[in-house]
């Protein structure tokens, strides 16, 4: 499975602290947004990865994460100019993805709980067409809902709803068959001018082959996209690590944990930080955890 972390888009929603800078370089307490979703595919086991983002950000984030390679993973780059939807990504990285299935991950989206990672790799064994992941929220008016049979089968899928069936909203985090560049190229763009992840989702409902996966109080998801998530986000990801002792989103942890790298290598990533309470701690770990 090859996994597509999609870091585009132009913050407008925060302004003026993206004027400068991409969204998904903004810190969430104690790292870079888009260690969050890269850690999400980590966990699922995916290690060959595409970060689609714009022009101007792209060269810093290949300046932060290189190629990979330090994390056991292999990285590349592509650019989307300008926003023309979410599943423009899978016209944008074709080539990365082959014939394989893929995983699509927003660059602002946060998730965290207890039993991700087996949720996650279990999710990949299961997956047959496209599975998404729902989340229960208080207002799902404001969302793209999915409801779901007995069975966990998607059974409509309803865009900011005036009278929603469920309290699911559909996050950011998609995992797809091998059918996917396929049909993302046979999509007609919306009335906005975007190809929508919405359609290509319904096209996979359509077939009868859309799973929604239902998240639990016991995980944690934030769209970072606003200043009050932002900051939300941020008081989470601090109480889980500081009061919890719990760490989030730790790139070099989660490779050493996955067996992607060795307990040296962890080590020697820890004390190039060392000045740092984040490089501590990834000195601190390294030989514990091997």
């Amino acid at each position: 499975m090859k996994g597509i972390v999609l870091a585009g888009g132009s913050g407008t929603r925060l302004f003026p602290l993206t004027l400068a800078t991409s969204k998904q370089l903004l810190a969430v307490y104690n790292k870079p947004m888009v260690y969050y979703p890269i850690s999400v595919l980590m966990l699922a086991g995916i290690r060959d990865i595409l970060i689609i983002s714009t022009p101007s950000a792209v060269p810093v984030m290949r300046g932060l994460l290189g190629d990979g390679s330090k994390l056991g993973l292999n990285l590349s780059y592509a650019l989307q100019d300008e926003p023309r939807g979410i599943a423009e990504a899978f016209l944008i990285g074709a080539d990365h993805i082959g014939g394989d299935s893929s995983a699509l991950i927003l660059g602002d989206n946060l998730f965290h709980g207890s039993g991700l990672r087996e949720l996650l790799r279990s999710s990949r064994r299961s997956l047959d067409g496209c599975t998404l992941f729902g989340y229960p929220v208080a207002d799902p008016e404001r969302y793209g809902i999915g409801e779901v049979d007995s069975e966990g089968m998607l059974v409509s899928i309803e865009e900011k709803p005036r009278h929603p069936r469920s309290n699911n909203a559909i996050t950011g985090l998609y995992l797809y068959d091998e059918q996917a560049v396929d049909l993302a190229r046979g999509l007609a763009p919306s009335a906005r001018g975007e190809l929508e992840i919405t359609d290509l989702n319904r096209e996979y409902l359509r077939q009868g082959r859309a799973k929604l996966v239902e998240l639990d109080r016991d995980y944690t998801w934030y769209d970072c996209g606003t200043h009050d998530s932002l900051l939300t986000a941020s008081q989470y990801v601090q109480y889980t690590e500081k009061y919890l002792g719990e760490r989030v989103g730790y790139l070099e942890e989660i490779a050493l944990r996955m067996g992607f790298i060795d307990a040296e290598a962890c080590y020697q990533l820890g004390a190039g930080m060392r000045e740092s309470n984040y490089g501590r701690y990834l000195t601190e770990i390294a030989y514990a955890l091997d």
